[in-house]
This record gives C-alpha cells, sequence and structure tokens, in this order.
C-alpha cells in the first residue's frame, strides 16, 4: 500500500499543471481583453481539461468494474484507472506547452525528461500498487492516448523532439 499512497499524492502534481495553465489562460485574458485573444493552444487545452473531467465522472458514475482490493472498506470504481488517465493526459499536454515556452534548450530538456520519467513511474507505480487491474491500467492508457491525440490536433501543435 506504500505505493499506492505515493502514487495516490503525487496525483496531485498534475492538478498543479492545470491549475497553472488556468492562471496562465485567466492572465492572457486580461491582458489581451477578449477571449479570442488568447492562444489557441491555451483555450484548446482549457477544452481538453474539461473533456477529461467529463470522461472521469462518466466512468465514476457508470463503473464497469471494480478494484480487486477495498480502500478505506469500500468497493470503488476502478475502470480506467483515475490517476493513470490524469498522468497520461496532464504530463503529455504539458510537455507540448512546456516545449514551445521554455526557451533555454538545458532547461527544458531536463524538465521534460523528468516529466516523462514522472509519467512512467506513476503509471508503473498503479500497477505495482495492486489497487487495479491491469485492464484497468491499459485502459487508463488507452483513454488518454485518444484524447491527447484529439488536443494535438485541436491545438496544431506537435511534440518536437528536443
Amino acid at each position: 500500500m506504500t505505493v499506492y499512497m505515493i502514487t495516490d499524492w503525487l496525483g496531485l502534481v498534475p492538478l498543479c499543471f492545470v491549475l497553472s495553465f488556468a492562471i496562465l489562460g485567466l492572465v492572457q485574458l486580461i491582458r489581451r481583453r477578449s477571449f479570442f485573444q488568447v492562444d489557441r493552444s491555451i483555450l484548446a487545452l482549457g477544452g481538453f481539461y474539461i473533456l477529461v473531467m467529463a470522461a472521469y465522472l462518466f466512468f465514476e458514475r457508470f463503473a464497469v468494474n471494480y478494484r480487486p482490493v477495498l480502500i478505506d472498506g469500500f468497493l470503488e470504481a476502478s475502470y480506467p484507472s483515475s490517476t493513470t488517465m490524469l498522468v497520461m493526459c496532464m504530463i503529455p499536454t504539458a510537455m507540448v506547452q512546456l516545449n514551445i515556452r521554455i526557451r533555454n534548450k538545458m532547461i527544458r530538456k531536463v524538465i521534460l525528461r523528468v516529466l516523462a520519467a514522472f509519467t512512467a513511474f506513476m503509471v508503473v507505480g498503479r500497477l505495482v500498487s495492486g489497487v487495479h487491474w491491469v485492464t484497468d491500467i491499459i485502459g487508463g492508457v488507452l483513454l488518454s492516448a485518444g484524447l491527447v491525440m484529439l488536443y494535438y490536433s485541436v491545438s496544431g501543435l506537435s511534440f518536437k523532439e528536443v
């Protein structure tokens, strides 16, 4: 359960990125005085966050299956792994944003590699923690991949190799 607790708490890290980009969008809106003057990629990101939240709420409401273990004495919805979905949605989109916003190549490269390692750690950590079925993790990864690809196509951005 230690790995579960660590990955559970680290699940807050992607929410910090959500908050940061929301603040960036708000600052752009205030400075530019028009919703349509906010960067297209930030607007797409906001829509993407809403879509991810809708997917999360859908699967919480209509549980496909439940965890193989009780959490605090209760069965919780398990498919797809919400932590996996959150990390696999928020971190790659943050990486794309950071890739275009950080100008120093060395700092950008280090940050992007740390975020990639963090994402891998979180997915593997959820898998080895034993609180999800393997299919829950795979489902979270596949759903996230589809949502992130949708974001890339709508935002017009791409992830260029650093």
